[in-house]
């Protein structure tokens, strides 16, 4: 007994060291790359172009503020049924499957493999055969895991976090996009549905007007010139009415398109003067609400993402560990297989170390950084060209309102005009080219002025979507986690 105690010394002290050495490495072992930081974009702290009226806060499902029920039916179909937001939703399930596989990475693989063969060797070798040909059969498991010295798992799930992150952002600007163009293209609708409506009432009085001049030409009070003035008049108005209804059909179509519905039929759509104006944003509105708009989180996604790449780079120019088992059985009959002695065993660390690959890992880190400094760039343009969004949407918004006033006032103007000029026609104190000249002024300001409350409603859309649907302040939970 003492002799094998003492024979067991060598090995447990062996052991000892293994593990002595195994946890040294693991103590000393620690991520490589760089840890993430946001960078600084030199920002004023709020936008240029304020407003004067303070208001309430926007909820997420802003285009309820128009208070229109067939606007939230068509974006609520739009938001299941467009190709682009199903286009959207599986790339997330893409980058859900990725990180999935990144993580099992970090966890042991283990694999059955079985394997039967009949062979013969030579019997005038220097080896005796016993018996010649023979079969052997064989089963086992294998395993083998690499240890995470570097941190190269770890910087690759985080990148993989980070696309995750990133195709969720995408999705959310496809579809902050997706009911921005809803919205435009339904307040479209509803704005030549009411210039349709002004141009058919001018047209009935332009017809009106040019009966009325037939009559007064066979009595012999107007001229043949005055008859074919009226009858030009009728003309425009009637290839307007054609135009005005060619848009409307294709605006319609387009809703169509962007519902996912090509049988879409719309009730008849009210006038778009009798919509709300939108809430406005307060004074001052301060310029981090940048953050809530998706694209500025993707574009930060994506640099978190290329940020953790290159420490996966890095991490390639140290030794690899990884622990290997075999567990299984050997033998010449296939009954024996699974027999104690039969079985077969192996375990063991190894180790992979790169010498001389005349730079090429070096070479992979410069281009992970490289497309670091890409996505930084990016990153910083998508948070300038948001700024420079919301200041346009802020200033078209403000001068849209005030063309609006001015428009509605002449138009209230040139109704008036032409109601004079037509009495004064009819009592025969004028020409009747002072009626033409005042319908024809009536109908382009009434045009004009539904135009100018379409360019406000649009206005207001561009808004929400250079806002990320609203000014909320951002959220700083939701903020970007690198490490967990």
């Amino acid at each position: 007994m003492i002799c094998n105690q003492s024979n067991n010394h060598p090995r447990l002290k062996l052991r000892l060291i293994g593990l002595s050495v195994v946890a040294v490495l693991m103590a000393g072992c620690k991520t490589v790359g760089p840890d993430y930081q946001r960078p600084e974009v030199s920002l004023p702290a709020t936008y240029a172009e304020g407003v004067s009226q303070v208001s309430q806060t926007i909820a997420e499902n802003w285009w309820t503020h128009y208070q229109d029920p067939i606007l939230n039916d068509l974006v609520g179909q739009a938001l299941v049924n467009n190709s682009n937001i199903k286009l959207a939703v599986a790339r997330i399930e893409e980058a859900n499957a990725l990180a999935n596989e990144i993580g099992a990475a970090s966890l042991p693989q283990v694999d059955l493999n079985g394997a039967a063969n009949r062979s013969r060797v030579t019997e005038s070798g220097a080896n005796e055969v016993s018996n010649n040909p023979r079969n052997l059969y064989r089963a086992q498991l294998g395993t083998s895991f690499e240890i995470d010295f570097w941190g190269k798992l770890i910087r690759a799930k985080e990148s993989v976090r980070a696309q995750v992150l990133a195709s969720q952002y995408a999705k959310d600007t496809v579809a902050l996009s997706l009911t921005g163009l809803v919205a435009s293209n339904y307040l479209t609708l509803r704005s030549l549905a009411s210039q349709i409506s002004v141009t058919q009432a001018n047209l009935k009085t332009r017809d009106e007007s040019l009966a009325l001049t037939k009559r007064r030409l066979e009595g012999g009070v107007a001229s043949i010139l005055e008859v074919h003035q009226a009858e030009a008049a009728s003309a425009i108005l009637s290839a307007q009415l054609a135009e005005l209804t060619r848009l409307r059909a294709q605006s319609h179509h387009q809703l169509a398109v962007l519902t996912g519905n090509l049988n879409l039929t719309l009730a008849q759509v009210g006038d778009v003067q009798q919509l709300p104006v939108p809430p406005t944003p307060p004074a001052g509105l301060p310029s981090s609400l940048l953050e809530a708009r998706p694209d500025v989180a993707q574009a930060e996604a994506q640099m978190v993402a290329e940020n953790a790449n290159i420490g996966v780079a890095k991490a390639a120019l140290y030794p690899t560990i990884s622990l290997t088992a075999i567990f299984g059985g050997e033998s010449m009959e296939l009954a024996d297989v699974l027999k104690s002695a039969s079985r077969i065993w192996t375990g063991g660390l190894s180790l992979y170390l790169p010498i001389f690959d005349s730079g090429k890992r070096n070479a992979r880190v410069d281009q992970a950084s490289a497309k670091q400094k890409q996505a930084l760039a990016s990153y910083e343009g998508a948070v300038q060209n948001a700024f420079r969004e919301v200041n346009d949407a802020l200033v078209d918004l403000r001068q849209h309102t005030a063309r609006e006033t001015a428009l509605n006032a002449s138009q209230q103007s040139a109704k008036k005009a032409l109601e004079v000029a037509e009495n004064r026609y009819q009592s025969g104190y004028s020409a009747y080219l002072d009626v033409l000249d005042a319908q024809r002024v009536y109908n382009e300001t009434s045009i004009a002025f539904i135009q100018s409350r379409q360019s406000r409603l649009l206005a207001s859309v561009a808004l929400f979507k250079a806002l990320g649907g609203g000014w909320n302040a951002p959220d700083k939970t939701n903020n970007i986690i690198t490490k967990q």
